[in-house]
């Protein structure tokens, strides 16, 4: 087993990397500076390294033992599409871009990981370490699929894991089953006429149509579930920006749907667009209705959870393990790997803003990754490893 406090030893270098990765975000299948910087590391590990797996993928492989058994390890390297509002040193340097989600610390996790089981040699069997592109598009999973993931690569199951802010450093929380919904875009057109506001009595208002279009969606009763609009536009203020005074005669709406259940999700796309439709026809307007499905619910299987839970009390505590936590409304594409191979999903508590630390929920200006858990991030996905595929004659840590 490994001697833990070599992790400890490597922390400040850890949060150097992190901090890097966090200061020159790259989003979906831009990757390229995160992943060559992976690469790279995963090549100076000792690791089977293989790049350009859906665009900007990467995969390390290490082979330890005589064991014929396989798993996978998943880390996202991509940021969001969010101006930062930190002002500490290592901000983003990419105007209009940042992590804002905390796969700088996803990544960083996993690769020091990589290279403590690569010094140790502690298991018997196959690591594949996955660095994914393209995660908040829900697009970078499949991609790497279809550029050969599965086949590959096979595994007997795969593991991945997310910061979650507002739960305290050192615990863990997961659960059995659905932990995450499915994800669906919806999007809007609503068509009128153009007119002058002053007249626009006299024709229906398309942006006031579309607005009780979207306050009647908040009606539809589906729990638990969310109905969240993303996007909306009237006119054309990119190609028009001197169009003033004329009402818009066309409103573009698009957002985002998350529920369990495939009856739930039938039942919401059936009345969205039924909504849209029948408010639209009622004030003599046209709509243009499309309704997209993306990831999968992420399921945990039952057997790969129980070992997750095993190995992270064994490092936090019973007590500090929350297994079978309620199931939560946000959506991940590895929700195909899971799919695929089945495994399990876990949340590390990213802490609840003591100091300044952690407590930001993601997807906000103002998040950071809570460099105070990377430690326990690495030691979960060495004890895992050693756990999974043990050795057969293992040498006791001096």
């Amino acid at each position: 087993m490994t001697d833990f406090s070599q992790i400890d030893q490597m922390h400040s270098d850890l949060i150097a990397l992190r901090r890097d990765i966090h200061a020159h975000p790259e989003t979906a299948f831009e990757e390229n500076r995160t992943a060559q910087i992976v690469a790279e590391k995963l090549e100076e590990f000792g690791l089977e390294v293989a790049t350009g797996i859906g665009k900007t993928g990467v995969v390390g492989s290490l082979k330890c033992g005589s064991g014929n058994r396989a798993f996978a390890f998943r880390a996202d390297m991509d940021a969001l599409f969010i101006e930062e509002e930190n002002d500490f040193a290592y901000k983003s340097t990419n105007k209009g871009k940042m992590h804002a989600c905390g796969h700088d610390g996803h990544t960083t996790m996993l690769l020091g990981a990589a290279k403590v089981l690569a010094h140790e040699k502690s298991f018997d069997g196959t690591l594949h370490f996955i660095f994914q592109p393209a995660e908040e598009t829900v697009s970078g999973a499949p991609a790497m699929a279809a550029d050969g993931l599965y086949k590959n690569f096979p595994v007997e199951a795969v593991y991945g894991m997310h910061n979650m802010p507002g739960r305290d450093v050192g615990t863990f929380a997961v659960r059995k089953g659905a932990l995450f919904g499915s994800l669906d875009v919806f999007e809007m057109k609503v068509r009128g006429v153009r007119a002058h506001p002053a007249t626009q009595h006299l024709s229906p208002d398309v942006l006031l149509v579309t607005i009780q279009i979207v306050n009647a969606w908040q009606g539809i009763k589906a729990v638990p579930a969310v109905v969240g609009v993303t996007q909306m536009q009237a006119g054309d203020p990119y190609n028009e920006p001197e169009a003033v005074h004329i009402s818009p005669d066309v409103v573009f709406v698009r957002g985002d749907v998350i529920c369990f259940g495939a009856p739930e999700r039938d039942k919401i796309e059936r009345e969205l667009k039924a909504i849209a439709e029948s408010l639209c026809s009622a004030h003599g307007l046209t709509c243009e209705f499309t309704y997209n499905r993306y990831s999968p619910e992420m399921i945990n299987t039952p057997l790969e959870t129980d070992t997750a839970v095993s190995v992270a009390k064994s490092l936090v505590g019973d007590k500090n393990v929350i297994d079978g936590c309620e199931p939560i409304l946000a959506a991940e594409d590895f929700a195909y790997l899971l799919e695929e191979w089945g495994g399990c999903y876990i949340l590390i508590g990213n802490g609840k803003g003591e100091q300044n630390k952690g407590g930001c929920m993601i997807h906000n200006p103002g998040y950071d990754f809570n460099d105070d858990i990377i430690p326990l991030g690495v030691k979960y996905w060495v004890e895992l490893a050693e756990t999974l595929m043990p050795e057969e004659n293992p040498v006791a840590a001096e």
